[in-house]
């Protein structure tokens, strides 16, 4: 009888093994050959090698499963072990082709409007993207999304987001704390897109060994970014060197998404945009994609969608 240890990556074990190990109960009953031992993140298996073979195949599927939607019940985990595999191809195609991610506590994740729907087919035909539009449009969200979809289907091993932290001048060392309590804060909106989608504890795993990384423009100097999905967040406070200095870090195999709001720039005056400035020099490149979202796009309480027309009106006179 040969033995397999398996272990439980980015997964926690509790939800997925189910109350009082329900899944194992399951694994138990399709798999009366096998000995199945759980400890901890880990299982042991004990049996003849061909069918230990299956079962690790079925478990995988299980995780891929679990990975995508973040729940597991009695009825999806029944067809899972049944089933030839096919059955699973066909409903991970056959979903909603609108839904990004299954977020967590079964979220459903996809986009709202017509221009988040055309940012998402641009980023499909583009190695590089810029989104525009004022704020509240869905922009950076849509772009998280679009990079946890990545990442949960290998198309890219790591996330990186970033922000030209041009409020602090980029010098964060008199601001209270660690470097990452300094960061935190500004930072904010991307952890809170990224809680939405991710299960907090996985979460954590892939902040600690760096699968997902949030750092500020200038930590970006030097690097090149392959097989990354990377996301440069607030660009319109980006200086020509700064912006110059992120595309240039564009590795092999990565996925590059520029937002920013042109209307709300923080750079000292006289200072032009780097975005404004990319979005020009740029235009015509094939491989690059821009999108502009408008007040249509407003996806926050029906009073923002009024703020921004509103302020517009005297910006425009």
């Amino acid at each position: 009888m040969n033995e397999r240890v398996i272990e439980l990556t980015e997964i926690n074990p509790k939800e997925f093994f189910g109350a009082q190990n329900s899944t194992i109960s399951l694994l138990k009953t399709n798999f009366p050959k096998i000995k199945i031992v759980a400890r901890g993140n880990k299982l042991k298996i004990y049996g003849d090698p061909e069918i230990l073979d299956e079962f690790e195949r079925r478990l995988e599927r299980l995780i891929n499963y679990y990975n995508r939607y973040n729940k597991l019940d009695e009825n999806s985990i029944e067809r899972i072990l049944t089933s030839n595999g096919k059955e699973e191809e066909e409903r991970k195609f056959g979903d909603n082709k609108q839904i990004l991610v299954h977020g967590v506590s079964g979220k459903i994740i996809k986009p709202l409007t017509e221009n988040q729907r055309k940012m998402i087919q641009l980023m499909r035909e583009n190695d590089l993207l810029f989104a525009v539009g004022p704020a509240g449009t869905g922009k950076t969200y849509t772009a998280v999304a679009l990079a946890v979809k990545a990442l949960k289907e290998k198309e890219v091993r790591r996330i990186i987001l970033t922000r030209p932290a041009v409020e602090s001048g980029e010098n964060l060392g008199f601001l209270p704390g660690d470097l990452k309590e300094k960061l935190d804060p500004y930072m904010q909106p991307l952890y809170d897109a990224l809680r939405d989608m991710i299960p907090f504890e996985k979460l954590q795993v892939y902040l600690e060994n760096g699968t997902i990384q949030i750092a500020p423009l200038a930590f970006m100097r030097g690097r090149t970014l392959d097989n990354a999905f990377v996301i440069l967040d607030e660009a319109q406070n980006t200086t020509h060197a700064q912006m110059k200095m992120f595309l240039t870090r564009m590795g092999m195999h990565a996925k590059f998404i520029i937002t920013g709001d042109p209307g709300q720039i923080d750079l000292p005056r006289k200072q032009v945009s780097g975005l404004k400035e990319a979005l020009l020099a740029l235009k015509n490149i094939d491989g690059i994609g821009q999108i502009y979202l408008d007040d249509n796009d407003v996806v926050r309480h029906r009073l923002v969608k009024k703020i921004i027309k509103a302020y517009k009106s005297i910006e425009t006179e």
